[in-house]
């Protein structure tokens, strides 16, 4: 289809469209016991209360919303009610967010207010953003049972969940393929007693089963992982078809090879939202600083009866967590990864702050030799 041809059924057209009556997708304040109304297309989606109260009703018959399902550099691909079409580039969107799109203008459309995001430090020395997604409910992080298995990482994933006030699943494939899964079960059960560890195999009607909780009409789940680990074997599971590519591992260290290449957000029949992405083997901690002190809880709460409250938890006196360290209350490894994912979080999001910093400062002084520049002309 065309840059900026919409898909509308053959009763319908942009006109037709701006009629529709969207009040049943604001909250309602009305009390009573009549029985709840189908999903619309858009609860379907996961359109939820949350981006409705962001914009009246008239706002949303003139620029109806819709979702971004993919992002290319040429712009990104929307749907909504009536609505499939790939716009041009202008919003600062990424897969998962919602967009009042404008009709005439398209570039010019309007991104609303994330429910959650997902970001890392983009790889390579340009110190900025990466969005990953938004408005995720669940983030399905998964790991196999074999050598690739790294608690480092799977504590990454689980930072970046809590930052994003997403809740966080840890799923372990490949189970079939082990001897003994239960050391990797263990393992992960003492990452964080906020998420859930499932052990499943992809391969089998388990995932539809163990992971339905989580995949319910109007949720949107986002499976993250190193390349082979089985994420989109799960994803073709949950779909009941081979709608995401699959690909076999390395022998030598069990690393999988890269069969998603782009962030793709797919709908079931039931309407829950099935986000697949790339395996991301490098992800730099930044603006994570509240996701990292809820994954280490309790060194956070020891933090708070260091004697001195600028402690470095190193080789100061009276640190009450390198006391606990030492009486073998905290694991010795388990300290240093929090300590290394603290400092990469500082020293990134400082360099961000600076970053804009400097860019705020450079405006101004472009702002005042153009104001110069002007009063020497008149």
């Amino acid at each position: 289809m065309g840059l900026l041809q919409p898909f509308w059924p053959a009763s319908a057209c942009p006109l037709d469209r701006m009629s529709r009556n969207y009040s049943q997708f604001l909250p309602s304040n009305k009390l009573g016991s009549a029985p709840k109304p189908e999903k619309s297309f858009l609860q379907l989606h996961g359109w939820q209360p949350f981006f409705s109260q962001q914009t009246p009703v008239e706002d949303l018959e003139e620029t109806p919303p819709v979702r971004v399902t993919r992002v290319h550099r040429n712009g990104c691909f929307v749907l909504g009610d009536g609505i499939e079409m790939q716009i041009p580039p202008g919003p600062d969107a990424t897969v998962g967010d919602w967009l009042l799109l404008d009709q005439i203008l398209p570039s010019n459309s309007r991104v609303l207010e994330r429910k959650s995001v997902f970001k890392r430090r983009a790889p390579g020395h340009d110190r900025r953003f990466q969005l990953i997604a938004s408005n995720v409910d669940t983030a399905f992080i998964v790991s196999s049972c074999n050598q690739d298995f790294n608690v480092a990482r799977l504590e990454r994933y689980i930072a970046l969940a809590f930052e994003a006030d997403v809740e966080p699943v840890i799923i372990l494939t490949k189970a079939d393929l082990c001897d003994d899964p239960e050391p990797y079960v263990t393992q992960s059960q003492a990452i964080s007693d906020r998420a859930t560890v499932v052990l499943l195999n992809a391969l089998s009607d388990e995932p539809i089963a163990k992971l339905a909780d989580w995949c319910k009409t109007g949720q949107t789940v986002a499976f993250l992982g190193s390349s082979g680990v089985g994420k989109s074997t799960l994803v073709n599971a949950l779909f009941g078809e081979g709608t995401a590519d699959t690909a076999g591992i390395r022998e030598d260290d069990a690393r999988g090879r890269h069969t998603t290449t782009s962030r793709h957000l797919r709908f079931t029949a039931e309407g829950c939202g099935i986000l697949d992405t790339p395996g991301m083997r490098e992800i730099q901690m930044a603006d994570a600083e509240a996701g990292i002190a809820n994954l280490f809880g309790d060194l956070t709460e020891l933090a708070l009866q260091c004697k001195f409250n600028d402690c470095s938890h190193e080789v100061e006196p009276g640190c009450a967590i390198r006391k606990a360290v030492d009486d073998g209350r905290v694991d010795q490894a388990r300290y240093e990864r929090w300590q290394k994912l603290a400092a990469e979080d500082k020293f990134n999001s400082t360099s961000f702050a600076e970053r804009k910093a400097d860019a705020k400062a450079f405006g101004k002084v472009v702002k005042s030799a153009v104001k110069h520049k002007k009063r020497q002309t008149k």
